[in-house]
């Protein structure tokens, strides 16, 4: 697996990777954390609609393989190094305007109380959900007031309230919303959509394993029981939908849950 540094050492520097088949006239998107889970389904589904669509993460090999399956184009980065992230701004740009950037990439660490948690591993989740969301906003955002666009901030109901042992990455995911929140207001009167889309239980392959350090059990569990957690899918169609709205409507915010699911901690579970 190639490290962060890597990717813009290996593909060209004057363009994203990859082959578009959407019409010249498609609206593009840039959608982060594009290698798995919900990026993943995004980028799918906007494919599918007709975006012109450039996916990004680190994992090379999941990035040409995403690309040789949609049309998607790619550039590599790690959103937690600010030279990645400019190097991703330019690369993009170059081959054209952006009209929605998707701030997908985040993920959480840990489950310990407040007692026992780990300060590394909240910085961690600081700079991935918060810091990354807001250095790719900036990288993208002037063109956007210049010609109007969209910036979606995914979130999760981890925004909107807190439960046991979710303190470090709520915290985090408070951060990320107040930035959509607050450039909301700051935007009023201008071209731009600022829209936060907050999931509830969503089973992909690797956000508990992820979180767990690659505990399968004590990822398994998350979902035990629960007739039917969301998809990846469920959420890239919110996305997709909010992003097809009149450019007149916005959608401030959406939190999605899964019908088994009242609440963070209040889950039917057979």
């Amino acid at each position: 697996m190639s490290q962060p540094q890597s990717p813009s050492q290996n593909q060209s520097r004057n363009q994203p990777q990859g082959r578009s088949l959407a019409s010249p006239g498609a609206r593009r998107a840039l959608v982060t954390g594009a290698s798995t889970g919900i990026g993943e389904a995004t980028v799918r589904l906007l494919r599918s609609h007709g975006w012109d669509v450039v996916a990004t993460a680190r994992r090379v090999e999941r990035l040409e393989a995403l690309a040789a399956e949609t049309g998607c184009t790619w550039v590599a980065a790690d959103l937690q190094r600010p030279d990645d992230v400019e190097r991703l701004a330019v690369e993009v740009l170059a081959a054209g305007d952006v009209d929605a950037v998707v701030n997908n990439a985040g993920g959480a660490l840990g489950a310990d109380p407040v007692a026992d948690g780990s300060p590394r591993e909240w910085l961690t989740m600081y700079e991935r959900n918060v810091l990354a969301a807001l250095r790719v906003t900036q990288a993208f955002l002037p063109g956007m007031r210049e010609r109007g666009g969209d910036v979606v901030f995914l979130t999760s109901t981890a925004a909107h309230d807190t439960y046991p042992g979710g303190a470090g990455y709520v915290a985090a995911k408070h951060g990320e919303r107040i930035i959509a929140s607050t450039l909301r207001l700051e935007l009023v009167g201008e071209p731009v959509r600022v829209i936060e889309i907050a999931p509830g239980m969503v089973a992909t392959g690797e956000f508990s394993l992820n979180r767990f350090h690659g505990d399968q059990s004590r990822a398994d569990a998350v979902y035990a029981g629960v007739e039917a957690p969301l998809r990846a899918e469920d959420i890239a169609e919110c996305i997709a939908w909010a992003l097809e709205r009149p450019a007149h409507v916005n959608i401030d915010s959406m939190i999605v849950r899964p019908r088994a699911q009242a609440s963070n901690t209040v889950v039917a579970r057979g």
